[in-house]
């Protein structure tokens, strides 16, 4: 038997053959990899996963694909940082950041998931892959595509951040700008997977694609010395990454890498998009969509396909959710660039302000094992800073102009 038996739907439990398919059939739940663990329990160990190259594939068992992945490039193994300046500033000697923002080729997660997608893609026999994005994923996509020689289709929304059009035109997909925000956007994505054949990673191959987040979770744990945090903070967009971590961390406590699980999982969100976090602090088990408006782009979405499972999770581990405003996002950029020298994106500054903001109200433990979870770089979206960094001093090159200003 193989190491995945097909899909399953979330909500009915109906089984369906592994194909590009995403809707259950009987209730239009999601549908979800069904791996089976009997025969994963055989195949892999801590031994196994370390005698294996520092990237995402380590775990391939734990991944929705057949034998070696199609993708080859070395996805993954990022940074997990001990922010010692941080953690003292705050007072919390066990704060982590793992570090996504440095990860291969286009410096975001979304590359763990794209990686997986494309691969599956190809098994598939797809020669066209597509998306709709908020820009991390549209790099991501073109990108990889790229490498792995196939045709790309990425559609955004119209009024996107310059440097992510720019990060995802150099790779010549064919790139379509909509007029609307992202839920707008994969809306038309979804009407086009009817009509062509076109594998979007993020609709009709979004279960697999969702997977590929796990390895962000095995990685914590590993680096952590085998075990997992007792708190993590994760930034929401359509929520499948706040699922998948935290079903990482139960995977490994199944196989017996890791002691008991006992990780208190928070959410992270802007204010101008944030309904899961609402609807976490409105104590509702589903959230009601939002319009986004808000500066970090990257997460913005207002219809979050995963929302009711992200507020499951959040419930479930015992954890909490906050969100905040654009200009406290702003602050959580330059605090992390200012005290660990780790420029983030829109989407880290949101899960730094968070962090503090979950500290201050006593929700977080600050002598707890504590991981922020940061998922882009900033040089994606430098526009943010400006008129938020003081202008520096111009001198003529004389060192008495110097030594005034170094004063």
């Amino acid at each position: 038997m193989g190491l995945v038996n097909g899909l399953k739907c979330r909500e009915c439990g109906k089984p369906y053959k592994a194909e590009p398919k995403y809707v259950c059939e009987e209730c239009f739940g999601p549908l979800e990899v069904d791996y089976n663990y009997g025969e994963i329990k055989k195949s892999i160990t801590k031994e196994k996963i370390l005698s294996r190259p520092p990237n995402m594939w380590r775990y391939k068992e734990l991944l929705p694909i057949e034998g070696e992945p199609a993708v080859k490039l070395s996805v993954g193994y990022t940074p997990l940082v001990h922010c010692k300046n941080l953690g003292k500033a705050w007072g919390m000697p066990n704060l982590y950041i793992k570090n996504d923002a440095v990860n291969h080729p286009t410096l975001s997660f979304k590359d763990r998931v794209v990686s997986t997608a494309i691969s599956k893609a190809i098994e598939f026999g797809y020669d066209t892959v597509g998306c709709a994005s908020t820009g991390n994923l549209a790099n991501s996509v073109s990108a990889i595509a790229a490498h792995a020689g196939l045709k790309a289709v990425v559609l955004v929304p119209s009024d996107l951040e310059a440097g992510k059009i720019i990060g995802t035109q150099v790779y010549k997909p064919k790139l379509i700008k909509v007029f609307g925000n992202y839920d707008d956007v994969n809306r038309l994505c979804t009407e086009i997977t009817s009509k062509y054949n076109i594998a979007f990673v993020n609709i009709n191959i979004r279960v697999y694609y969702g997977d590929g987040s796990k390895s962000y979770g095995h990685e914590i744990a590993e680096q952590l010395g085998w075990k997992a945090p007792d708190q993590v903070i994760v930034p929401i967009a359509g929520s499948s990454l706040i699922t998948k971590i935290y079903r990482a961390f139960k995977e490994f406590e199944m196989l017996g890498f890791i002691p008991e699980v006992k990780t208190r999982v928070f959410g992270a969100q802007a204010t101008g998009c944030s309904p899961v976090t609402t609807a976490v602090k409105e104590g509702k088990k589903n959230f009601k969509p939002q319009k986004p408006n808000t500066i970090a782009r990257s997460i913005a979405i207002g219809n979050p396909a995963d929302g009711y499972y992200g507020i499951k999770t959040i419930n479930e581990s015992g954890g909490w959710a906050e969100d905040v405003s654009d200009q406290e996002v702003v602050d959580g950029i330059k605090i992390l660039a200012e005290h660990e020298g780790i420029f983030t994106e829109t989407a880290g500054g949101v899960t730094v302000s968070v962090t503090k903001k979950l500290l201050d109200q006593k929700r977080l433990d600050p002598n707890a094992v504590t991981v922020m979870c940061i998922t882009g770089n900033g040089l994606k979206t430098q526009e943010v800073l400006h008129g938020n960094l003081e202008e520096p001093p111009t001198i003529h090159p004389k060192l008495e102009e110097f030594q005034r200003i170094y004063k």
